[in-house]
Order: structure tokens, then sequence, then C-alpha cells
């Protein structure tokens, strides 16, 4: 097997779960965590994969950056954090891959768009319930924040998705 494709994704995909379990523990505001900027770009990596080599191997990098990521987070951020975004990572990942896949054959950008929304919407919704019921702190509104930032990414991050795929698919 070759691994080659798999490294660069999977470290890519492992920092960006480090550095957002990190971040969302710091608040901007009363609506927004400076994780909310960094994880988005987690579903780029994906939708980049799944364009250039298929399903398998975005699902395999989403598995790689899974557990690295969340290994890394244990060490690095409180359990609860961890547990919170490792579940919500996988799920939203792995629905990623699978909206995506549906759509591959539409417009260019409505694989990786849509495929990011889905999985946003239950990201966000897993993480928070997960990462903050039952404490003090007001994540509903961080929530919201975080969603309406990984809406706007979603829509932001397609031109650095088709400039990646038109550069890694030219002969």
């Amino acid at each position: 097997m070759n691994v080659r494709p798999i490294v660069l994704p999977a470290l890519a995909m492992a920092a960006i779960v480090l550095l957002s379990n990190l971040l969302v523990q710091f608040p901007l505001n009363a609506w927004l965590t400076w994780g909310a900027f960094s994880y988005p770009v987690a579903y780029l990596v994906t939708d980049v994969c799944n364009r250039v080599s298929g399903p398998s191997l975005a699902r395999r990098v989403a598995w790689i950056g899974f557990a690295i990521g969340l290994t890394c987070s244990a060490l690095l951020a409180p359990a609860r954090i961890a547990v919170a975004s490792g579940s919500a990572f996988i799920v939203s990942q792995l629905l990623d891959v699978a909206v995506f896949n549906q759509l591959r054959k539409q417009s260019w950008w409505k694989a990786p768009l849509l495929g990011s929304v889905a999985a946003s919407i239950v990201d966000t919704g897993i993480f928070f319930s997960l990462a903050f019921a039952g404490t003090t702190l007001h994540w509903l509104p961080l929530a919201c924040g975080d969603l309406g930032v990984k809406l706007v990414m979603a829509f932001a991050l397609l031109p650095p998705y088709r400039a990646l795929v038109n550069r890694l698919t030219r002969p």
C-alpha cells in the first residue's frame, strides 16, 4: 500500500484538529471562539482528497487524522473537549465524505459546499452539546456563532478547493 498520498493530508488534518481544540477554549466574543476559523479547513482537506483520490482515501485520511488529533488533543486539551471534538470530528468528516460522494458528478462546487454545510451543522451540534452541556458556559450563542463562521468558510474555501484540485489533477 502506498502511504504517500495519505501522509500530508492526515498530518494536516491532525494539526487542524489539535489547533481547533486549543482555540475553541478562547472566546473571541459572546458568539465566537477562535476555533471556528481553523476547523472548517478540515473539510477542505477531506474534499480535496475525495475529489482527487476518491472517498476511500478521504475516509482513511479522516480516520488517521482523527486518531492523531484525538491523541494529541487528549494530551493538550481538557478530556471533555478532546472527546467532544473526536466524536464530532469523525461523524462530521464521514458525513462530508458521503454527501460529497453523492454529489461528485454535479457542478464542481456543489459537492464541497453542500458536504461542508451538512457536516458543519452536525459537527457543531455534537461538539458543543458534548463539550459544554451542563457547564456554566453560555454555549448556545457560541455554537450559533461557530456555525455561522463554518458556513461562511464553506463558501470562502471554494476558491482554494478549486485551485488545489486543479493543481493536483493536472497531467
